[in-house]
Parts: structure tokens; C-alpha cells; sequence
């Protein structure tokens, strides 16, 4: 079942499959639309997200993109201007 990112920007799916099912670029283009239709009143602005970003990448927790400290995506984490780091690096 294919969603509308549009439509419910907020809606999170879970398709119970293992990573190694997935196709890696599908994937990687479905996570990065949902960070851009994001609501600007929930989006972390652009400068601070990379800043973010860049501090993950600086972090010996990242790990393909995960953070193995807590377990979430440090991009959809650091694209919400509520979230915070959990080991209070940003």
C-alpha cells in the first residue's frame, strides 16, 4: 500500500520487513520526502538541520544512519525542531 506523503505528512507505516528486504534507494527517497513535506511549524530549518547532521556525523554512536545509542534515524530525528539529541549533543 503506497501512501501519499502529501495527504497525511504525520502518518507513520510500518511494513514490517527486514532491512535486508529493502530497496536501498526506494527507501532512501521515501525518507527524504517525508523530511521535505514536513510542516514548516514542525520543520527544523535547514541550517539548523544540517548542523545537526553534521554533529551525528561526528559522533561515534552513528551507524548507517542509526543512532545505536537510542536506535532512531538521526535524520528524521534531527528534522523535527522539537526533537533532541538524547545524549544532549544538539
Amino acid at each position: 500500500m503506497d501512501i501519499d506523503l502529501q495527504e497525511k505528512p504525520n502518518l507513520r507505516v510500518c511494513k514490517k520487513c527486514l532491512l535486508r528486504d529493502f530497496d536501498e534507494k526506494a527507501y532512501f527517497d521515501k525518507l527524504h520526502k517525508y523530511i521535505e513535506v514536513l510542516d514548516e511549524s514542525v520543520r527544523t530549518p535547514k541550517e539548523l538541520y544540517e548542523k545537526r547532521l553534521e554533529t551525528c556525523k561526528n559522533c561515534d554512536k552513528l551507524s548507517e544512519g542509526t543512532c545505536i545509542g537510542c536506535g532512531c534515524y538521526v535524520e528524521l530525528r534531527a528534522a523535527v525542531k522539537k526533537n533532541r539529541c538524547p545524549y544532549k549533543h544538539w
